[in-house]
């Protein structure tokens, strides 16, 4: 596991696990998954394995994907990112960036999106990151700031390709 056994962090509901992601959630719906929350396209089991390994094999490590799956069926039903950017300045810092954050639609009220975003933020701190953030609809910033994250003014522009 590419936790800290040492961190405390927050338990599942009764009925999911919290685990990072696993090379078999191919089969276990984590593309699907994802597509509620955006294009995923057509992504074979070999790209799947290539870009987890990738993912996996960054060093120091970069990638934290955590899923929550549902222990009776093995479905991931849940799933977020914590993205590690190794920087020169604040001390030669890093800077950490929660992505992809998605619940099923039918798995949704259950607080697991609690449970994902406590879980990365903690792990984020516990990692040293000077400054924690992410991106989201304009609906869900009240969420967000639940887990302390606040508004910024900078201006954030983007280039889709």
């Amino acid at each position: 596991m590419i936790f800290d056994p040492n961190v405390q962090l927050p338990k599942a509901p009764r009925g999911y696990l919290l685990r990072p992601l696993m090379l078999s959630d191919h089969k276990h719906g984590y593309l699907k998954l994802l597509s509620q929350l955006t294009v995923v396209g057509k992504v074979t089991e070999e790209m799947f394995s290539h870009r987890f390994h990738l993912m996996r094999n960054t060093f120091p490590i970069t990638y934290y994907v955590v899923v929550i799956e549902h222990e009776e069926t093995k479905c991931v039903v849940a799933t977020a990112t914590l993205v590690l950017e190794w920087k020169f300045i604040h001390e030669a810092g890093c800077r950490g960036r929660i992505e992809d954050v998605v619940v099923d639609v039918n798995a949704r009220r259950q607080s697991l999106a609690t449970l994902l975003i406590l879980h990365l933020v903690t792990l984020a701190r516990h990692l040293g990151v000077y400054k924690l953030s992410l991106e989201c609809k304009k609906e869900l910033i009240s969420f967000y700031e639940r887990f302390g994250f606040q508004r910024d003014d900078n201006n954030f522009l983007v280039i889709n390709f």
